[in-house]
């Protein structure tokens, strides 16, 4: 067998001001056919997988160009058309193939494109014809529409949120794969839209229950191969957004269309119950003030560069300013030019700065104050389960008795490893601030007394029912409170 494998990704933010270049993914990763590193990220972990399982079948993988921008605002056109174009002429060069194994996110949003997978996998499907396997990998924070159901034969999603299991999830994608190249099975792909958009994290109930379900369906009916559940993507404006399930069945689409709609009302019903409940930032920093056990990590979540925001709000720092608060570390503050102001002065030097909050309204106001810089680290890395998260060059500089981490290339907050790189111990800090929804939980959570979850300024629109939306459906919940009707179990 010969196999093409590739991956284009990131997560598009179609209300954040940031716009996405070549230079955003070549700072995030950008890797020319055959030199991904051993271990994946996010969305190229079917590459790193697929090496294993086709060397283990004696078959041939010939790998394209893999490549991952962090979270923003739209793709500029001719940087997708680009990316999109080289990958298409490598799987152009490589054919006849037997397969194309694809990593995707699934919200990526160019100028000019408005569902970028959908292209894609239209271009992939016409070069192979409709008899070549071609299937993907996604992330469930993504948008599943009819062009993408076409043009592939299956799709496999991650199941956690945090995203603890993209490489196991591209090991069911592999093992589906080769069970269809070698005849054993015939994937068949049903849908249901759930006609809403939610936030489900699977670090807590109801939907670590609803998750630990569909892993028990599919471990116990051999007709199921795969169920995944699209979050959705709150903040990508496109006509397809929403939260859908699917599953893949062996050749029984009428099973699974019964499956799907069955979960998917399941899911309908328990909306609004899955995110934690937040608080603002005066409640959470008096909270973490009066708190006897530490550290209480107070995350922000909507100033989340994962989910395309700057990461420079400093609504938090702020408040904690106002209360004289020390022994208090931050993770982090996206702000570039600060970080090279701080790299000419160097370690130990005394500086006025101001930094922050220069991405948006809603965001704070700029710090201004006389800080040392403590640590200067070029090339900063975090852990991120197999996987290692860049966060650029980044300065750890100390401002009346807090430790802030400035950053230069944008990324949340996934581990403590974070703060450690930096040279500051997260466990002794009494406080710590984090810019994530959830993907921190996996790791802070082992070192967190206890965790707040803040929702501080206007960085992200977080609440549908108000959003501006242009392209968005608006016959879905929030915006509409029954859009399934009378229908049985959509209560």
């Amino acid at each position: 067998m010969r196999i093409f494998t590739a991956a284009l990704a990131t997560e598009t933010n179609t209300f954040s001001p940031i716009c996405v270049d070549r230079r955003a993914f070549e700072a995030s990763l950008y890797a020319p056919p055959g030199q991904h590193p051993e271990t994946p990220t996010l969305c190229t972990a079917p590459i790193t997988v697929g090496r294993r399982v086709t060397a283990a079948k004696g078959w041939e993988l010939i790998e394209g160009t893999a490549t991952w921008a962090d979270p923003a605002g739209l793709v500029n056109r001719s940087t997708y058309e680009d990316l999109r174009d080289e990958i298409l002429a490598q799987l152009n060069a490589a054919m006849p193939v037997d397969a194309v194994v694809l990593g995707l996110h699934g919200a990526m949003v160019a100028a000019g494109y408005e569902d970028t997978e959908g292209d894609i996998l239209a271009r992939i499907r016409e070069i192979v014809g409709p008899d070549i396997l071609v299937c993907a990998e996604l992330d469930p924070h993504s948008h599943l529409t009819a062009k993408r159901v076409a043009a592939l034969d299956f799709a496999v999603y991650f199941k956690e949120f945090p995203h603890t299991d993209f490489v196991d999830r591209a090991e069911d994608m592999w093992r589906i794969a080769v069970d269809t190249l070698e005849g054993r099975v015939k994937p068949a792909v049903s849908v249901f839209d759930c006609r809403m958009i939610d936030v489900f994290p699977t670090s807590r109930e109801p939907m670590r229950s609803f998750v630990d379900k569909i892993i028990k369906i599919e471990r116990d009916d051999p007709d199921v191969l795969s169920i995944s559940v699209i979050h959705g993507f709150m903040v990508g404006d496109v006509p397809e957004m929403g939260t859908k399930m699917l599953v893949v069945t062996d050749g029984k689409p009428e099973k699974g269309a019964a499956l799907a709609r069955d979960l998917g009302l399941e899911l309908f019903s328990k909306r609004g119950t899955f995110m934690a409940p937040q608080i603002n930032e005066k409640e959470a920093v008096a909270r973490a003030l009066a708190a006897t056990a530490w550290p209480v990590v107070i995350a922000d979540v909507w100033d989340n560069p994962g989910g395309g925001t700057a990461g420079d709000a400093t609504v938090i720092l702020e408040e904690l300013m106002s209360h004289g608060a020390t022994d208090v570390a931050i993770g982090t503050i996206w702000d570039p030019m600060a970080v090279q102001i701080c790299f000419a002065a160097g370690e130990g030097a005394e500086i006025p700065l101001r930094f922050g909050a220069k991405s948006a309204p809603g965001t704070g106001n700029p710090i201004d104050g006389t800080v040392t810089v403590v640590k200067l680290v070029k090339d900063a890395e975090m852990q991120f389960g197999e996987s290692l998260a860049p966060f650029g060059d980044a300065a750890r500089v100390v401002l009346n008795g807090i430790d802030i981490i400035l950053n230069s290339t944008r990324a949340q907050s996934f581990d403590a490893s974070l703060f450690t790189v930096m040279g500051i111990d997260p466990a002794k800090k009494k406080i710590l601030v984090i810019k994530s929804t959830n993907h921190f939980f996996a790791s802070f959570s082992k070192i967190a007394a206890e965790i707040l979850y803040c929702s501080a300024g206007t960085p992200y629109p977080n609440n549908p029912a108000k959003t501006p939306y242009r392209r968005a459906p608006r016959n879905i919940w929030p915006m509409v409170a029954d859009p399934h009707g009378s229908e049985p179990g959509a209560a």
